[in-house]
């Protein structure tokens, strides 16, 4: 990693042809929107302007932390976000393909107060492409002292997202990461690379974050970009709440399970290159998403 939170990686030797160069922005969020916004702005920049096709920001990438009464008073529609309207602008100046990872949004839906934890696809015109509600809410008990109920204040998803993206893309959002059945499918549907966006609990994180990662590569034969949120995370308009803490580490995995980049954790912008053959030969040595078997039980 150099001293501007940039590191560097590729699948063995030199350029080839239909190769795409990922920029994954790290992040470290405050409950605070406003002030978010101009620094992920201006790492999105960074990343373009070390040459990447396709930019990829985490889970949260508008805010984390604030209660749901705070939320309920700050957070928009999707039609009225400014975080989504200034990052679509950003794509098309730049011209890059722009996963924003999942935005905090009022559903606007009748007789749902709840909120929409949603990724984003957008394409070098600033379009949508896609969007993908995050469809498993991590509701769990870390420990006594640290437990989590997202579906108190998120709606979940019910659909999952195949997406044309610079490859064609899985989307899924952070605590989808646990469930293999999810990716399986949308390999198999032809998803070629993964995104997993996340907010990492810093408990499960050293845990569990790299070697999940690694397993849904290996059993799709996909890459697995997972960008992420890092450190302490600031409270400026609920000053009294408990701050919380991301894991970080932002990695790319390619279809053999390697891991290219890893972010560490501090913000910045992990550089990694994805050619489309590499899933090609590592489906062809293991086929195993041709393998499926019906059986009985249990």
């Amino acid at each position: 990693m150099t001293g501007d939170g940039q590191t560097d990686a590729a699948w063995g030797g030199g350029d080839r042809p239909g190769r795409i160069r990922a920029g994954l922005v790290q992040l470290n969020v405050s409950d605070d929107p406003a002030l978010n916004l101009p620094v992920t702005r201006d790492l999105i920049r960074k990343a373009a302007a070390g040459g990447a096709d396709w930019v990829l920001t985490p889970e949260a990438t508008n805010l984390l932390g604030a209660s749901r009464e705070m939320q309920d008073r700050i957070l928009h529609v999707e039609a009225e976000d400014p975080t989504l309207a200034a990052l679509r602008i950003e794509a098309r100046a730049l011209g890059i393909w722009l996963l924003i990872g999942s935005l905090s949004l009022k559903t606007g839906e009748p007789g749902e107060d709840r909120f929409a934890n949603r990724s984003f696809l957008i394409g070098p015109d600033g379009g949508i492409r896609a969007r993908y509600d995050k469809l498993h809410m991590f509701d769990v008990t870390v420990s006594a002292r640290e437990s989590y109920r997202e579906s108190a204040a998120f709606r979940p998803g019910s659909r999952a997202v195949l997406a044309q993206g610079p490859m064609p893309v899985g989307m899924s959002v952070c605590y989808d990461l646990r469930f293999p059945y999810l990716f399986r499918a949308l390999a198999q549907a032809g998803a070629e690379v993964l995104t997993v966006p996340a907010a990492f609990n810093d408990t499960t994180g050293a845990a569990h974050w790299e070697v999940l990662l690694r397993a849904r590569a290996i059993e799709t034969g996909c890459y697995v970009l997972a960008p992420a949120q890092c450190g302490l995370h600031a409270a400026h308009l609920e000053p009294d709440r408990p701050p919380r803490r991301s894991h970080g580490h932002s990695l790319a995995v390619d279809p053999w399970g390697r891991v290219l980049a890893d972010g560490g954790t501090e913000p910045g912008v992990t550089f990694v290159e994805l050619d489309p053959e590499a899933v090609v030969g590592a489906r062809s040595r293991i086929p195993s998403l041709t393998h499926d078997r019906n059986f009985a039980g249990p």
